[in-house]
């Protein structure tokens, strides 16, 4: 019997890794991964080590070899992820990276933040994310955080009467367009509109808290809790008003992302949970440093070296490179988004 072995010296090419949800979508996902589509494939985890929340082991990335990356990350954790992220992070890839292809409006939901998850969940991280907008239509308005300061017991009301009018009404919104990139905090409600489709990085946990459900094929009473009951759960709602600037902190627009070689893509608030920067070399090659990444090509064509050979990468390719890989580098006319885990010199994130 023939196995195929995994060579960390090079990036491996990654299937694509779609399954069933509870909303719809998923054919942006299919058209640019030459994988199966929808209708109720709107998310695909992509160099997953994290497994769904209650379905272990779905959501977990399976390599080449047939082993999952979580157990190849076990038996040799520095090659995969460096000395430097061992020492400060263990095993934790620290990262989760997702396509959200959405063909209905995401219900109004939010994640716990770290402090939460060590509480009542006995986790490390809660679910600080972001997206990078890859398509959207014109006018498309993502809603994160209240726009006046809420109680819980008023947040309770709404959740109980599945008043879905309210909830949408309370919160603070803004207009994404593709190219632009924002974070999302732990603990502030959101929503994102139906037609939007988004590379997202977020903490390496499936945490989610749902404030309603109507028209969505789950039940908010039983499944939308983490099993902990709506008034534990609810106490994880960030309740404080968000104000246009404070979004600001939060969004970069594309004007600032698309104006170079290598561009970092998010806000220095990300920093310490994950990295995302955006590849368009312009004339030779652009130099990434060693360490565990994802890549992901969004547009054209062109060759990414590593190990002492060229790889061509075309549009919809993902790459998981290992750290023992080494430095590596992309040209050609094309466009990718590498995200990466925190660098470990970098501060801790808030608790």
């Amino acid at each position: 019997m023939w196995v195929l072995i995994v060579k960390l010296d090079n990036p491996i090419v990654l299937p694509v890794n779609q399954f069933d949800h509870f909303y719809r979508g998923g054919d942006r996902i299919g058209a640019l991964r030459h994988g199966p589509g929808g209708p109720r494939r709107p998310e695909e985890w992509i160099g997953s080590a994290t497994a769904r929340f209650g379905q272990a082991p779905a959501g977990l990335t399976v390599l080449p070899d047939g082993t999952t990356l979580a157990e190849e990350i076990g038996a040799d954790p520095a090659a995969w992820l460096g000395a430097e992220h061992v020492e400060r992070f263990g095993t934790s890839t620290e990262l989760l990276v997702k396509l959200l292809d959405l063909g209905q409006r995401l219900p109004v939901h939010l994640h716990p933040n770290r402090q939460f998850s060590r509480t009542h969940l006995g986790l490390a991280h809660g679910k600080t994310e972001a997206w990078y907008v890859l398509d959207a239509p014109p006018g498309a308005k993502v809603g994160v955080g209240f726009a006046s300061q809420m109680s819980i017991d008023q947040v309770r009301d709404w959740v109980m009467n599945r008043d879905s009018s309210s909830l949408l009404s309370a919160l603070r919104t803004r207009e994404v367009r593709p190219g632009d990139a924002m974070l999302v905090p732990s603990g502030l409600p959101h929503t994102v509109p139906d037609g939007v489709f988004v590379l997202e990085l977020q903490e390496p946990t499936d945490l989610s808290i749902l404030l309603e459900w109507d028209g969505f094929a789950v039940d908010g009473f039983s499944d939308g809790h983490l099993d902990l009951g709506f008034d534990t759960a609810l106490q994880a709602v960030d309740t404080s008003a968000v104000s246009d600037s404070d979004l600001d902190k939060f969004v970069v627009p594309r004007e600032e992302i698309d104006v170079g070689a290598l561009t970092s893509a998010l806000p220095a608030e990300a920093d310490p949970y994950f990295r995302l920067h955006r590849i368009a070399p312009q004339s030779g090659g652009v130099q990434v440093e060693a360490g565990f990444a994802i890549a992901i090509a969004v547009d054209g064509r062109g060759v990414l070296s590593a190990g002492g050979s060229g790889h061509e990468i075309t549009r919809g390719d993902a790459l998981l490179m290992p750290h023992a890989a080494g430095d590596w580098s992309v040209s050609g006319d094309v466009t990718v988004m590498v995200c990466r885990p925190p660098d470990p010199r970098a501060p801790e994130a808030p608790r």
